[in-house]
């Protein structure tokens, strides 16, 4: 059978001929890193919902405590915006290589002296929601104004409203919302593509960019499947970037790279990336950026005006 009709996912992409991404300086590769930082507005009937947390975390498949505080969970969770967030901010401050922060409103709020920092060093802010929930039964009213929620915090607590979006736990109002919004250069609630494009499931007269995000590279594999230890997530990454490299002759890529605080801010797992980034500094014809840095650069090379 030969389908015909219409479909609204796109299967086919760049095909086998990639756009050739011009990154700055003709580097062969474009590295980002994000760290989310998620910590203070997960899953708790502290924030009003109905159980704990139960989803990336150090406990293997943890059961959700329905009407009761899981004090572990939040442990672990805090973590991260104690210890973690401050480890991993200063390992990539140590090498100048910059990060965008996949900020939950919520948690950002909660953490005013992490607040101050990412204001006072003009961190890259990309808004990962106001909660970090998952929206796929969420209302759509529910989510939208969680979404305004986001941008009035974000800029309250930072300085500056943010110009990226990923929601991670996302819906099939998502995207839509987001660019109802109309003030977001881009989202990165897709993990379809080694290089951004142009969404084609917004209307028409609307650009919208998407820059796809990662979850193969990225701390969250830790566990029963995946990562066991800190050599194996050096391993991956490293081939990852090998290979993008490799490709990098004829069709330069981008590697997104994902980080979480109450993971990779682990003692027994920061070396890995110390010599991941140790590794990829080796190398000349790198693009260092931030997602923002990429928004602009596809925008202003490959924008309507530009094609």
């Amino acid at each position: 059978m030969i389908y015909k009709e219409s479909y609204p996912r796109d299967m086919i992409g760049y095909g086998n001929n990639p756009i050739q991404a011009k990154w700055p300086n003709k580097a062969k590769i474009a590295v980002q890193f994000v760290l989310n930082y998620e910590e203070g507005s997960e899953n708790c009937i502290l924030h009003g919902d109905e159980a704990s947390e139960v989803f990336l975390s150090e406990m293997n498949n943890p059961k959700a405590f329905i009407g009761q505080r899981h004090k572990s969970i939040e442990s672990l969770y805090e973590y991260g915006s104690r210890v973690g967030v401050w480890r991993i901010l200063e390992l990539f401050k140590e090498y100048q290589i910059p990060v965008t922060i996949f900020a939950v409103a919520m948690a950002v709020a909660r953490n005013p002296k992490l607040a101050e920092y990412l204001a006072k060093y003009d961190y890259d802010i990309c808004s990962h929601g106001y909660r970090w929930i998952n929206y796929q039964n969420i209302s759509k009213d529910i989510e939208r104004d969680h979404l305004y929620k986001s941008i009035e915090v974000l800029e309250k607590m930072i300085g500056k409203r943010p110009l990226g979006w990923y929601t991670g736990r996302d819906s099939e109002n998502t995207r839509q919302l987001v660019v109802e919004e109309g003030g977001f250069l881009y989202d990165s609630d897709a993990y379809n593509d080694d290089l951004p494009y142009f969404a084609t499931d917004v209307p028409k007269d609307i650009q919208h960019l998407v820059i796809p995000y990662t979850m193969d590279n990225n701390d969250m594999r830790f566990g029963p499947s995946g990562f066991n230890h800190s050599d194996q997530f050096f391993n991956y990454l490293k081939d990852s970037f090998d290979a993008l490299y490799l490709e990098g002759n004829k069709t330069p890529k981008m590697m997104s790279v994902g980080m979480h605080c109450r993971i990779l801010g682990k003692p027994g797992r920061i070396m890995a990336m110390r010599r991941f980034l140790e590794y990829v500094r080796s190398f000349d014809d790198v693009w260092f950026c931030s997602r923002l840095d990429v928004a602009n650069h596809w925008i202003n090379n490959f924008g309507k005006n530009k094609r």
